[in-house]
């Protein structure tokens, strides 16, 4: 079951009282495929450039009815919150952004981890790339605001965490993944190439009779970009480029009752990269096994399963094929 991890402490209310609000979803939103204009409040505002003052201009996510649902089979976070992400911690807070959820650090203006339910119905096709990307107006005061241009000349791409051909279904859903709550600062060809083809790869799979629980992260700090050598951030030091970027994918045949499905023999696909330019395209140089992104990251991911099959999945080496 997936958990909900906005506290309802008085004392944590109060303290971030100041946090904005998701748009809830009207009748125009639900299920909407239709072409949109959005004014970018974002784009072109002066970023805060201490840290600590309140959060201006970019745009929150709006939400329709093919929004993955909130608990249970096809929930985004199905198989647990690999980091206890909750709304305390500003390095490890928790935001749902309906299309996926995530574990924010507001130290590194990156996420830690992405989690995200994939199946045919999210990559219709219905909406084509919007390219919309914005600074997430649901930060709370204090927490650094990344803009849309805050990569440029960096030598990095904004690499998305949760893809936009992931969420095709609706406008809501591929302009959500162009937020920059959802990025982190990739190198062109792990981005375009490495990355892209592992993406490509999982997609595929939700046309053969398969869903995918996806969870997507990085770590370190110290990558090399287009401009070569090793970059540790960018934006002014504000935000912090990784060193490696990761993903963990639970593979299933479409069906009901998914974290009961789940047995030692389940496919669970591991990758990890290193977030240089020079890596190579073939993402299966990159596979591993679950417990070594755990040891590198210090989460517990797959934590909803049991102890016993959480083990043996976890030293499990998938082919990718």
């Amino acid at each position: 079951m997936k958990i909900r991890h906005l506290l309802a402490l008085s004392v944590i209310a109060m303290v971030f009282a100041s946090c904005a609000k998701v748009a809830q979803p009207d009748a125009s939103q639900l299920a909407d495929t239709t072409t949109h204009t959005y004014t970018n409040t974002g784009a072109g505002t002066v970023a805060d450039t201490t840290g600590t003052g309140t959060v201006s201009g970019g745009r929150a996510a709006t939400y329709g009815s093919d929004a993955p649902p909130a608990s249970g089979d096809n929930s985004n976070m199905l198989f647990g919150n690999p980091s206890n992400a909750a709304t305390i911690s500003f390095d490890n807070y928790f935001f749902d952004q309906h299309y996926y959820v995530e574990s924010y650090n507001a130290t590194k203006a990156e996420p830690n981890w992405v989690s995200w339910h994939l199946d045919a119905s999210n990559t219709t096709n219905a909406q084509s790339r919007l390219d919309d990307f914005a600074a997430f107006s649901g930060l709370l005061t204090g927490m650094y605001q990344v803009q849309n241009t805050s990569y440029s000349g960096s030598g990095f791409d904004r690499g998305h965490n949760c893809p936009s051909a992931d969420r095709t279904s609706s406008f809501n859903a591929n302009a959500s993944t162009f937020l920059m709550t959802n990025m982190i600062p990739q190198a062109p060809n792990n981005n375009q190439q490495t990355w892209g083809n592992l993406e490509n790869y999982l997609r595929g799979l939700t046309s053969t009779g398969y869903e995918v629980y996806i969870i997507m992260g990085s770590y370190g700090t110290g990558g090399t970009g287009s401009a070569g050598g090793t970059t540790t951030t960018i934006n002014n030091g504000h935000i912090n480029v990784p060193s490696n970027v990761w993903k963990v994918a639970v593979i299933l045949p479409v069906g009901n009752g998914d974290l009961a499905r789940v047995t030692a023999s389940t496919r669970v696909l591991s990758v990890n990269t290193p977030n240089v330019n020079s890596i190579n395209s073939n993402w299966k140089q990159y596979i591993c096994t679950m417990k070594s992104i755990e040891d590198a990251t210090g989460y517990k991911i797959l934590s909803a399963l049991s102890q016993t099959i959480h083990d043996q999945l976890a030293v499990k080496v998938d082919p990718g094929s």
